[in-house]
C-alpha cells in the first residue's frame, strides 16, 4: 500500500509540473491554458461544438465564450456542419494551426527536459507506464507534442 501510495503522490506532483510548464508555455505564446488546449484539440481537425463542450466538461454556453475569444484573435472559425443547420464546426485558422505547432513544440521541448536526466532504458519503461495508463482512457490528450 505505501509503494502505491508514494507512486500517487509523485503522479500528483507530477500533475502540477506538467500543468506549470502548460501554464508557462501558454503565456508564452499569448495564450491561456484553456486557449492553447482548444487549438490542440481543433488542430487535429475541426470539432462540432456539442463535442468540444463534452470534451471540455462545460456547457455550450460556456464553451461559446471560448470560442468567440479565440476566433476574435483569428486562431479558429466557426462552419456550418452540412446537413444540421443549428450545428457549428469549430476549425483552426491558418494562424490557428501555427500557433498550435508552436505550443506543442515548446510544450514538448520543456517537457523532454523533464526526463532528460533518466537513462534510456527508464525513459522506455516510463513511456511504456504512461501508454498503459493512458489507455485505460482516463481522458483525451490535452495536447500531445
Amino acid at each position: 500500500m505505501e509503494e502505491i501510495a508514494q507512486v500517487t503522490a509523485g503522479l500528483v506532483r507530477l500533475s502540477f509540473l506538467v500543468q506549470d510548464v502548460y501554464a508557462r508555455v501558454s503565456e508564452n505564446h499569448d495564450l491561456t491554458p484553456v486557449q492553447a488546449k482548444l487549438l490542440c484539440v481543433i488542430a487535429d481537425g475541426p470539432r462540432g461544438m456539442a463535442d468540444l463542450a463534452n470534451h471540455f466538461g462545460v456547457e455550450r454556453a460556456a464553451l461559446t465564450g471560448l470560442v468567440d475569444r479565440v476566433e476574435r484573435r483569428g486562431l479558429a472559425e466557426r462552419t456550418a456542419v452540412p446537413g444540421d443547420r443549428r450545428a457549428l464546426n469549430v476549425a483552426p485558422t491558418e494562424t490557428g494551426c501555427q500557433a498550435a505547432h508552436a505550443f506543442k513544440t515548446e510544450v514538448g521541448e520543456e517537457l523532454g527536459k523533464l526526463v532528460a536526466g533518466l537513462s534510456p532504458e527508464l525513459r522506455k519503461h516510463l513511456g511504456q507506464a504512461l501508454v498503459q495508463l493512458l489507455s485505460s482512457d482516463l481522458g483525451a490528450p490535452m495536447c500531445r507534442p
